[in-house]
């Protein structure tokens, strides 16, 4: 259910990421297109700054009340911000009005996008055995992200192949915002018949017996946890970072230095959603084997070699069956270092303060992990430079990622401590290490 809850979530954020270059066009000056592009992923971006206001919020909100009331609160927000933005008139209608009504629903959306990260990233974790919850962390995390991915991407594909190219441009993007209201009252649906974390209720029981522990309460912004929220924001800036250079640009890459077609374009990211999901599960699992450590290492030095050159083979790609094979390749290996996440910042947090810290440390990571693709759009001065400045920055965020992982210590097996905050079980300064 968390990972549904999380592919509900991405669901929102990766419709804009599909109509990314008609938005440019849609909302924004379209004289000049990396300009305008660049703007419709700056909104991108401002969803992603919003989003630690929402974690911490939201989180305090969770580790007090529970993650399913949460999890209902934020989930119903995010389907009314997004489906509001396919109300917005467009620029040459109301002219520099909708920009600002973009990116002022864009900055709702993402104070409760915070919630639902703060909800769904430590209720999946707690509710499942120590044995399996790397397996847990591929599932909710990759594994969601790929269905959110997948159900955008057929959505993508219906809404472009039963309306004509010049209708979709002109207004069918839209329906494509809308169908945002659907997924949150599908999952007010699910979220509502889910159980309680058997962790946070066992807490709330002790707190309820020992009233006066709640006047002490630690946090994640003090004493020995901020290190702990340091190197957790590090880990996600560069695991979600790759995320967004490869699923996240991907999308857009496809349309303007492939050129391919609308319909061919979805097919594509609705195959390479499905191997997503395939590949966060295998790659959660595997922390479960060799620990999260020594899996993440392996991770980064695949991510740090092959990303630049599969983005350099995929401009060059002839014919459909290359280009789908680059996008799969590019998409699989995006999410080896994104999958583990979920768990070790879980691991890294007790249970009193797992939902606040895990939303500060994640919503902060990708506020700035996030504006990766904005900023590939800013440095590339024009279509051609895009391969080359992705095969740059890929490479550097993969060495931001390389070098926290190897001054981490293991994790694996930190939940099943006691749930009490005790700072110096959980310092990120730990034999040397961060």
């Amino acid at each position: 259910m968390s990972c549904l809850g999380w592919a509900f979530d991405l669901f929102d954020l990766f419709i804009l990421l599909y109509v990314a270059p008609i938005l440019a066009t849609v909302f924004f000056d379209s004289s000049r297109q990396m300009l305008s592009l660049a703007a419709v992923y700056g909104a991108f971006t401002a969803t992603l700054i919003m989003r630690p206001v929402g974690g911490y919020l939201f989180g305090r909100y969770s580790d007090r009340h529970g993650r399913k009331k949460t999890l209902v609160m934020a989930s119903i927000g995010v389907g009314v911000s997004t489906a509001l933005m396919g109300t917005i008139p467009t620029y040459q209608s109301i002219g520099i009005a909708a920009p600002m009504l973009f990116l002022l629903l864009r900055l709702v959306q993402g104070v409760y996008m915070g919630g639902m990260v703060a909800a769904t990233h430590t209720l999946g974790t707690e509710s499942i055995g120590p044995k399996h919850r790397g397996l847990a962390s591929g599932i909710i995390c990759g594994g969601g992200s790929g269905i959110g991915k997948l159900f955008a991407s057929l959505i993508y594909v219906l809404v472009s192949a039963v309306i004509p190219a010049a209708a979709f441009t002109a207004w069918g993007w839209r329906i494509m915002f809308f169908s945002g209201l659907a997924s949150s009252l599908l999952g007010l649906f699910v979220f509502t018949r889910l159980q309680e974390s058997p962790l946070w209720v066992a807490l709330a029981t002790q707190h309820r017996a020992e009233p006066t522990k709640q006047q002490n309460r630690a946090s994640a912004l003090r004493g020995g946890f901020v290190g702990i929220t340091v190197g957790c924001v590090l880990l996600t800036l560069a695991g979600g970072g790759l995320s967004y250079l490869t699923s996240g640009y991907l999308p857009t890459f496809l349309k303007i230095v492939n050129h391919v077609p609308h319909t061919t374009l979805g097919l594509i990211l609705s195959a390479s959603a499905v191997c997503v999901s395939l590949t966060s599960v295998a790659s959660g699992a595997l922390t479960d084997r060799i620990g999260r450590r020594r899996a993440m290492l392996i991770y980064g030095l695949i991510s740090l070699v092959s990303i630049p050159l599969l983005y350099l083979g995929l401009t060059h790609a002839q014919g459909i069956g290359a280009i789908a094979f680059y996008t799969v390749a590019l998409s699989s290996i995006g999410t080896f270092c994104y999958a583990p996440l979920v768990i070790v910042l879980n691991e890294r947090f007790p249970t009193e303060i797992r939902s606040s810290g895990t939303a500060i440390s994640w919503n902060v990571g990708f506020a700035i992990g996030g504006s990766m693709p904005t900023l590939v759009s800013l440095l590339a001065s024009e279509v051609g430079a895009l391969p080359m400045t992705l095969a740059v920055v890929s490479a550097l965020v993969s060495l931001v990622y390389l070098a926290v992982v190897f001054l981490m210590p293991e994790t694996k097996g930190a939940m099943d401590e006691s749930s009490v905050p005790v700072a110096s079980k959980h310092t990120f300064a730990t034999s040397g290490r961060i």
